[in-house]
């Protein structure tokens, strides 16, 4: 399998793949749909977000996807997406996209990357700590509180 930055060509295989894992829509840390896995809206995503990168298998096509995009100040950036095919879930997918993303982020000299995990997903902040992130606190969502947790982007390489 080969991480590489994701492309708007992209769109058709990635909606393929997550349509193949019975989704919907990618959806971020908190639940909410965060990308229409339409052609139309993954290639949008793909173009506007500075950091995109897909994993691909050579027979199945895309199986991962992370997205992150800076703050206005450049200092912090949040990690919008992270998408990992159930069927390669624990596969180290995740570990290889997030490690992906924080060479792109220390390499422009972001500071901190920024999550949000709902209260109710344990498995999710286990996740996100045995990668570095850190709790900075809790805010309040439309849907119910979330914690924002925070790493370095070098601890994720």
């Amino acid at each position: 399998m080969d991480v590489r930055a994701a492309r708007p060509d992209d769109a058709e295989d990635l909606r393929t793949a997550v349509s193949r894992a019975r989704e919907e829509t990618v959806f971020d840390d908190i639940g909410a749909p965060l990308l229409d896995v339409s052609a139309a809206g993954v290639r949008e995503a793909a173009a506007e977000a500075e950091w995109s990168f897909l994993m691909e298998h050579d027979d199945e096509g895309p199986v991962g996807l992370a997205i992150a995009h800076p703050d206005p100040d450049g200092t912090e950036a949040e990690l919008l997406a992270l998408w990992v095919h159930p069927n390669r879930a624990g596969e180290g997918v995740a570990d290889e996209l997030l490690a992906r993303v924080g060479n792109a982020l220390a390499d422009r000299g972001v500071e901190t990357l920024r999550t949000t995990v709902p209260a109710d997903r344990p498995s999710a902040e286990e996740f996100f700590s045995a990668h570095g992130f850190a709790p900075r606190g809790t805010r309040r969502s439309r849907v119910g509180d979330e914690s924002v947790v925070v790493a370095d982007p070098d601890a994720l390489t």
